[in-house]
């Protein structure tokens, strides 16, 4: 082994290890997202927009994310995350935490306490029910059941601010729960001076503007303590008493959006994620040793130190930089898929060009030597269009979907290194060595000739009636098109101990007025029920399946809620990740290519395949989900790596043909790539298929979106570009 060799297995041995170091242990390098091992994902909106100043307004938000590290603390919760976003929202990340209803008091809970004077006067009382209010008094009721009017004064004789600590107690009898209150020290002065002053009156205990209890003052309370009484149940009192000991917030908070999921659901998606993992992985390898022999072999080694760079570098992230909450998700996994399926394309554009040098009568090394050298032009370009999609998704995507943006590009660019430096340093080291002489492979076509431009109008006139189809049936739809993600709304899954049908649990939910739900199941999960409603109805239909089915038990497995304002700003940023998305890559193919005709037909094309994966998608009755943009970002990837390896062939060419019509050059290059084209979409397809069949319901109609895609990316390059792009070129020159 030369010197040259040497150098590069060593390079390649160290990335290895360090690999290995970065990775293990696996459960303290990798962080999986809350959609794998459960949790709570809330974002919160801050009311703070009637504050005088902009300095109060991020105060409120300050104050507010200081209240609820607090509360998640005295929980004992685990690696939260807490994060502001934008000018009045907060990131809550709660891993584990399943008990939705007490997460969501205890976070929502302003917890602002007061206490009042009550004026006894029953005459003025009277007046007051009467419609007739002194001023500087209010008219309330206590909480307790058939509770009493009072009237109380609007002047705070006491804030929350008084309070040093609460916890629960028990009154005499020792069954009914009550929060001991102590005052600090200027609260107890304070509040000695005000039950000093009122012996023989009443003082209303407000908390968040309702009174919990108004008792007598029968003497001067000089000890700092105080009780509140009140109708509690020990866990209610426990939140109160922990919201009380923590602070109130500033202002009032808005759950704008809440992803919980259960923990069964999160162990169902690791394992489906890595079923669908090794499944593609398996026939990605299968199909390659098959078809390339040694070739394949290399190719699939490959692969496999891709997978393990992509982990690697998650856990090298996570080492450097502790707070930078890089997570393994489900689209992230869907992420590490589909990068082994795309990254087939460059090995298998390397055994092409290998093969053609072949054919050309060069001698092996040299045909290895020159088939690397003319596959690296499209094989850069390919990536970094890739890696054009993967910034904006994660420029724009949420927690799970920026995961996705993580592999697909960590992938991406340790494809660079593995299809290139590795495969190319084992190919020179069974040469040189003598191991292998030549390189045997399948041909899927031999010198094909098809003409592919004359097909042109039937593929426009296809194209066309497809996209119209879809676009009349999205406008019949409207807003029913969307998912919660951008229509706003709640999706609740459940799973059953025995199976249910739709019609059975629509027939439940009308008996309790709940008219407008779309309900879900599957045929091979049986179970399972998806109910999506434009409200949360969480604690009805919980409630109502208890009471109605108690035989049939059931787990929450997940309650995803989107208010309409997230829901519309997701839709925007959306847009925008596509929009900006596709003129990253007409700048970039138009400064490589120097021809923004060619610029613009890719993109024009890819358009195309997103509106005719669109429409598909409206036709078969899926709706657009966060998801769902993310497939279509990966597509646009996908579509403009076919029509550059096209084009690169095509600009190749022009010399060699110089004499001959750009039709005549730009169907040659067609048939040139047509075997790696047919192979690339077949193997990207098979990631899809497995993530289809195995991935779980959570990414079904990610995979259903995928498939398509690839499939008319495919069509598009081929039967739309090439054709669009020849109209706007013309008789110019290359």
């Amino acid at each position: 082994m030369n010197a040259d060799l040497r150098k590069r297995f060593l390079i390649i041995l160290v990335v290895i290890i360090g690999c290995l170091a970065f990775l293990f242990p696996i459960q303290k390098r990798i962080n999986l997202g809350l959609d794998l091992k459960g949790g709570m994902h809330l974002i919160l909106r801050v009311e703070n927009e009637n504050l005088p100043t902009d300095t109060a307004k991020n105060d409120a938000v300050l104050r507010s994310m200081e209240v609820l590290r607090n509360r998640i603390d005295g929980l004992g919760v685990g690696e939260t995350l807490i994060q502001r976003q934008g000018d009045n929202q907060i990131l809550v990340q709660l891993p584990g935490v399943t008990d939705r209803n007490k997460a969501l008091d205890m976070i929502g809970r302003v917890a602002h306490l007061e206490f009042h004077l009550v004026d006894t006067d029953p005459a003025r009382l009277k007046e007051a029910l009467a419609g007739n209010l002194p001023d500087g008094y209010e008219l309330k009721k206590l909480k307790k059941e058939g509770g009493e009017s009072i009237l109380i004064s609007k002047e705070v004789s006491l804030g929350g601010d008084a309070i040093k600590d609460a916890h629960v107690d028990f009154d005499r009898t020792g069954m009914q729960p009550k929060i001991s209150l102590s005052f600090n020290d200027k609260g107890t002065k304070n509040f000695a001076d005000l039950t000093t002053a009122h012996v023989n009156d009443r003082l209303a205990i407000v908390l968040d503007g309702e009174v919990l209890s108004a008792p007598n003052i029968h003497e001067p309370i000089l000890t700092g303590t105080a009780e509140i009484t009140g109708q509690f149940k020990f866990e209610e009192a426990g939140l109160l008493a922990l919201a009380l000991r923590t602070g109130s917030l500033p202002v009032p908070m808005k759950i704008e959006e809440e992803r919980t999921i259960g923990p069964l659901l999160g162990k169902d998606s690791i394992e489906s994620g890595i079923r669908a993992t090794v499944l593609g992985g398996i026939l990605i390898v299968v199909f390659m040793t098959i078809y390339y022999f040694v070739g394949g072999i290399i190719a699939s080694v490959a692969l496999v130190v891709n997978l393990l760079m992509i982990l690697g570098s998650m856990g090298l992230i996570n080492i450097l930089m502790p707070d930078s909450q890089v997570t393994l998700t489900l689209p992230g996994i869907a992420g590490i898929i589909l990068t082994l399926g795309m990254a087939v394309d460059a090995n298998v554009l390397i055994n092409e060009r290998i093969r053609e040098e072949l054919d050309n009568g060069r001698p092996l090394s040299a045909a290895i030597s020159t088939g690397y050298a003319r596959a690296w032009s499209a094989i850069l370009d390919t990536h970094v269009t890739s890696l054009i999609a993967a910034f904006f998704l994660f420029q724009f995507g949420s927690g799970p979907i920026k995961g996705f943006a993580v592999t697909l590009s960590t992938g991406l660019i340790s494809s660079l290194f593995t299809s290139i430096f590795i495969t190319r340093s084992i190919f020179n080291w069974l040469v040189a060595a003598r191991i292998i002489k030549s390189l045997p492979m399948m041909h899927i076509f031999r010198k094909p000739q098809f003409n592919f431009l004359n097909k042109k109008y039937i593929c426009f006139a296809i194209s066309a009636t497809i996209i119209i189809a879809g676009t009349i049936n999205f406008l019949q739809k409207k807003e029913s098109a969307y998912g919660i993600d951008f229509a706003g709304g709640q999706i609740q899954e459940f799973k059953f101990v025995q199976p249910v049908t739709a019609d059975q649990i629509r027939t439940l939910l009308k008996q309790d007025k709940i008219e407008n739900a779309v309900i879900q199941t599957f045929p091979n999960a049986p179970q399972n029920v998806i109910i999506r409603t434009s409200e949360d109805t969480h604690d009805r239909i919980t409630a109502f399946f208890t009471n109605k089915m108690p035989e049939n038990k059931f787990e929450v497995l997940r309650i995803e809620k989107v208010g309409p304002v997230v829901g519309q700003a997701l839709r925007i940023k959306a847009i925008y990740a596509i929009v900006l998305a596709l003129l990253g890559m007409l700048v970039y193919i138009g400064f490589r290519f120097k021809h923004f005709d060619f610029g613009f037909s890719a993109v024009v094309a890819i358009f195309h395949d997103v509106l005719i994966t669109l429409a598909l998608l409206f036709l078969l009755g899926r709706q657009v989900d966060l998801l769902v943009v993310t497939a279509l970002l990966t597509i646009t990837g996908y579509s403009i790596n076919d029509a550059i390896i096209i084009y690169d062939r095509v600009r190749e060419n022009v010399p060699k043909m110089r004499n001959k019509p750009l039709a005549d050059v730009i169907n040659e290059s067609i048939n040139q790539t047509l075997a790696r084209t047919v192979l690339t979409t077949f193997m990207t397809t098979l990631s899809a298929l497995s993530l289809y069949f195995v991935g779980g319901e959570v990414l079904n109609t990610f995979a259903v979106v995928l498939i398509r895609g690839f499939l008319f990316g495919t069509y598009s390059t081929v039967w739309i570009v090439s054709p669009l792009f020849l109209a706007l070129h013309g008789k110019k020159k290359w």
